[in-house]
Order: structure tokens, then sequence, then C-alpha cells
């Protein structure tokens, strides 16, 4: 099922879906765009605390709180199940309010991120039954480049080495040709342009949506 009014950003740690989402929202400062909600995954509920402590926590004391990767899969569910259908979740606010609602990153990480460490069937029942966004921005970036990005973190994430990172990036590329046949709208962008660049092409896409075509 396609949930109109929502878009998603997606790419590999350092391409710069939140820096993206946050350009984009200051174009819809007001009328005449329709409300813009962003929002980001894992969420800021009390499953998606968890899951961030646990991705901080375990570069800092390797194997001290880890979880099994099993474990983080469903926890990374529960949270979207949450971020979905919970009070003032994306569903209620796309289809019963009509808002546009963009969300950094959605159940296509779980099934690209995920699968890597525990394979690909146990995201994908997962993850199965939750609505596709109407509208998907992939942004592309090498792994040397998205590297040095992170380089300047105060602190790495779980996921944030190159090695993985290169994996996560053939994972979008095998995954984002079967969102399309699926429906979605997927655009591809090149994540390592200047950000003004590549927000002036996220806007584009947002502004191809119905609800947005319908206010401009």
């Amino acid at each position: 099922m396609i949930l109109d009014n929502f878009a998603v950003l997606e790419g590999c740690d350092g391409s710069g879906t939140t820096t993206q989402i946050e350009l984009l929202s200051r174009r819809f400062g007001g009328p005449p765009l329709p409300p813009l909600y962003a929002t980001a995954e894992p969420t800021k509920g009390p499953v998606g605390e968890l899951i961030r402590r646990l991705l901080k926590d375990e570069p800092r004391n390797p194997g001290k709180n880890r979880v099994a990767h099993e474990t983080l899969a469903r926890l990374f569910a529960a949270d979207r199940a949450e971020h979905l259908y919970g009070s003032d979740g994306i569903v209620e606010r796309c289809s019963v309010r009509g808002e546009l609602v963009v969300s950094d990153r959605y159940s296509l990480s779980s099934l690209v991120y995920q699968a890597i460490d525990c394979g690909e069937e146990l995201p994908r029942i997962l993850n199965e039954s939750f609505p596709l966004p109407e509208l998907l921005v992939y942004l592309d970036i090498e792994s040397e480049t998205a590297e040095k990005r992170l380089a300047g973190r105060p602190e790495r994430e779980l996921f944030e080495r190159p090695d993985f990172q290169e994996k996560v990036r053939d994972g979008y590329r095998k995954l984002l040709p079967l969102w399309e046949k699926s429906g979605v709208r997927v655009v591809i962008l090149d994540g390592s342009r200047p950000p003004a660049e590549v927000a002036e092409q996220v806007w584009r896409a947002a502004a191809e949506m119905p609800i947005v075509k319908k206010a401009i």
C-alpha cells in the first residue's frame, strides 16, 4: 500500500539526509504550501531512544551493551510501528490531517542495514506490512566521500564504518528498483554535490507530489 502525502529521504550515513530535510522544511514556511512535518527514524520515542543509545554505546564500549542483530531489527520495527500508528503518528498526519510528512529514513533502511547482519528474511517479514511512501529520495554517495564527512563527527555509531557503508550502498542499489516497481516514485540524487544544489533537486521532487502541486 502506498501512503499518500508521505515522503522519505534515504542514503548511506554521511549522505546528507538530515541536512536536506532541514533545508526542505525551510521551503515550507507557510501558506500556500501545505504543512510539513519533518520526522526521523529512529524516533524520539522510548523505543527509538533505546535504539539510539545502543547504536552509540557499541563503538564506545564494544560488546558491553550489545544486543543480537535480530533483536535490533525487531526494535527498529517496533519503533516504526509506533511512528506510523501511534498517537500523532505518520498515518494520522498524512491521512486525517492532510499534512505532508517527510521522514529521515524509513523501512528501506531496515531492509538494507539489518539484512547485512541478520539476513534478508527477518527484516522483510518485520517490515512487509508497513505502507510504502509516495516519494523516496535516495542520496547516493561514494563511501570515501561519506567517510570524510563522518570523520568530522564527535562520535561514531555502530554502522558508521567504511566497510559496512559500502555494503549499505550495494544494498540500496539492489532494492531501489524493487520499490519503484511497487509504485513508489524513486528519485536518485548525487549526495556529494553542494547541499544547496541538492536541496533544489529535493524541492523539485517534493513539488511533484499532488499535495504540493495543488498548492502551487
